[in-house]
């Protein structure tokens, strides 16, 4: 009975370490579980994007897919870049961040917008508060490099849908949920286009 018991008390303590090893990861960096399995999923959306066919390296030819990597996002201030899938649903944000489906894509006219975590799924978006005006955003699609210039953050409700409407020059919408840890708010960035340089190579 002592052995049974001195085994099922080491098998709690090994627990609450893990337990608390990994909140203290997800205080202080990212949820570790879901942040692993990501980063494989980020690497079979890098296989499909180096894998796509001549043909759909066009804008006009080029078929946005949900679940399937459509570009490339740099943040170059915050040392993050991420692959981006088509679609915000839990199931797309898991691999990346989501292009939401009714703004247009990089390259046409009107507010893209771009959806990503702050904690879980490899947080791609958690530092986007640190991005101050004037820091650039590159947007890398199989088709073409657009670059952003950061205008301003705001903190929005959930259901503030004004962010996504057509201004008068195409720009860059960013969001996730804010505070950290919570989804009560929204934080959205605002970027301007600025450039336009020919596509990047990516390689598998």
């Amino acid at each position: 009975m002592r052995a049974v018991l001195r085994f099922v008390a080491s098998v709690l303590m090994v627990s609450g370490a893990m337990l608390i090893a990994d909140a203290v990861l997800t205080l202080t960096w990212q949820e570790p579980v879901s942040a692993f399995f990501q980063d494989r999923q980020q690497g079979e959306l890098r296989e499909q994007l180096s894998d796509l066919p001549p043909g759909s390296r066009h804008l006009a030819r080029f078929k946005a897919l949900k679940g399937r990597a459509i570009g490339e996002i740099e943040m170059p201030a915050i040392d993050k870049t991420a692959f981006v899938v088509q679609g915000t649903d839990s199931g797309s944000l898991r691999k990346g961040p989501g292009h939401y489906p009714d703004t247009p894509l990089p390259g046409r006219r009107g507010t893209v917008a771009i959806a990503g975590h702050r904690t879980t799924h490899g947080a791609p978006f958690r530092h986007i508060d640190d991005l101050g005006r004037g820091d650039r955003i590159v947007v890398a699609m199989p088709y073409g490099t657009y670059i952003y210039s950061v205008q301003r953050t705001r903190i929005v409700d959930p259901h503030a849908t004004w962010v996504l409407h057509t201004v008068g020059y195409n720009r860059l919408v960013l969001s996730a949920c804010h505070p950290l840890y919570s989804a009560s708010k929204r934080i959205v960035l605002f970027a301007r286009l600025v450039a336009r340089t020919p596509p990047k190579v990516v390689r598998s």
